[in-house]
């Protein structure tokens, strides 16, 4: 009979006709102890009934899926035992007081990187609480594992990721960074939607055999009028798009004219600009997207950091092989980097080391493969100036600065 029985049981003891439970962890806690008996559930909230004292120290785990108006809270134990589990609106005073019976014990609390994460880092950080905030690529890839895709779910994924110590860590930036990088997104997005309705009233003339070809940003609006001169019902369809366009390239100046005056009043930002290429806007993204350059041990970490390096493939012996770059990290710096890098390779008259260098490798792997190597060494350098405290051009300070290697 007990070999019957356990022929009738699935994996792990549970019978082939018993439902599969979608919140089971077995990918982050192998072997986890099934919840103890001394665990009470009541409703969405599971609640610990009080241990004797005198015990070993606990220690707990806290999991934070957030949401716009509500969050859920998980947390465990060493063991990977659920002893809360509940649901709070998204601030971080309420999220603190729902963790405050367990803050002498909770050795990590954890978030997923997001819109809010940054203003919830600060606040609980600013509560005692051991906050850390994960990288959603890295947690999304262990949370596949559970069948139903919760809240609910989520957080307990998130309790016991940290448990188990696989995540890696994001560095929250200062409130200065934060405001540089928003400044850059205006300037970004209003140029942005000036390109769309330029673009948009070009391909509206081509309808009629107009083609307005090069013309200069001051011109634009002339030509336009000309060509359309003797149509006054299409001169006033476009007359709309025309407004709009220069509204939007008179607020788009506006912010960009800030962020030179910015960049020429802050002394790291104007060394940064020394570099062959590098313009402000490429200097302001680099000093909001790095923050701190002690957080990298060696300044070839940069270059990897933006995603400017080959990605690599290796399986066995018999398969190795590199391939494009990475394009991880932030988007923005890795395209203000590959643009001063054209500019430099293109543009900038002289002779450079860097030039130079960055010319060698376009005459054997082309011009955009010499850009993204050009735009790795020049986020090395950025770094090598910002932690030595040295200018571009001064090898008897730093002679690494100028030293271009392959």
């Amino acid at each position: 009979m007990a070999m019957a029985g356990a022929a009738r049981a699935g994996i792990g003891g549970r019978r082939r006709n018993a439902p599969v439970i979608g919140e089971d962890l077995a990918l982050f806690a192998k072997g986890a102890a099934a919840p103890h008996p001394s665990v009470v559930e009541t409703g969405s909230r599971v609640r610990p009934k009080r241990r004797k004292r005198g015990g070993a120290a606990m220690e707990h785990y806290a999991g934070i899926d957030v949401s716009m108006e509500q969050s859920s809270l998980c947390v465990i134990d060493g063991k990977g035992e659920i002893v809360l589990e509940t649901t709070v609106d998204t601030h971080p005073d309420v999220i603190a007081d729902a963790l405050s019976p367990y803050e002498a014990t909770l050795k990590r609390v954890g978030q997923e990187t997001g819109a809010l994460s940054p203003w919830i880092h600060k606040h609980l950080r600013a509560h005692g609480l051991p906050i850390v905030c994960m990288e959603a690529g890295h947690t999304r890839a262990a949370l596949k594992s559970m069948r139903n895709k919760t809240d609910r779910n989520d957080a307990r994924g998130l309790a016991q990721i940290l448990r188990t110590g696989w995540f890696q860590p994001v560095y929250i930036k200062s409130d200065e960074a934060y405001r540089m990088r928003l400044l850059l997104t205006a300037r970004r997005n209003l140029k942005r939607k000036f390109l769309d309705l330029e673009n948009a009233v070009r391909h509206s003339l081509k309808a009629f055999g107009i083609r307005l070809g090069h013309v200069t940003r001051k011109d634009f609006e002339r030509k336009v009028r000309e060509h359309l001169q003797d149509d006054p019902v299409m001169t006033s369809m476009v007359e709309g798009l025309l407004t709009a366009r220069a509204v939007l390239w008179k607020e788009h100046l506006k912010l960009h004219n800030l962020i030179v005056r910015v960049v020429g009043r802050d002394e790291l930002m104007r060394r940064f600009t020394s570099v062959p290429g590098v313009g402000p806007i490429t200097a302001m993204s680099f000093r909001a997207a790095v923050d701190d350059p002690n957080r990298f041990q060696k300044s070839r970490i940069v270059g990897a950091h933006f995603g400017l390096t080959p990605r690599r493939y290796q399986s066995g012996t018999s398969v190795d092989y590199g391939g494009r770059i990475s394009k991880l990290g932030d988007e923005n710096v890795r395209h203000a980097l590959y643009e001063a890098a054209n500019a430099l390779l293109t543009l900038k008259r002289g002779k450079d080391p860097l030039k130079s260098w960055g010319q060698k490798i376009a005459k054997k792997r082309g011009h955009k493969a010499a850009c993204c190597a050009v735009a790795r060494k020049i986020a090395i350098i950025l770094h090598a100036m910002w932690r030595d405290g040295t200018a571009y051009g001064a090898p008897k300070k730093a002679p690494h600065l100028l030293q271009i290697a392959a």
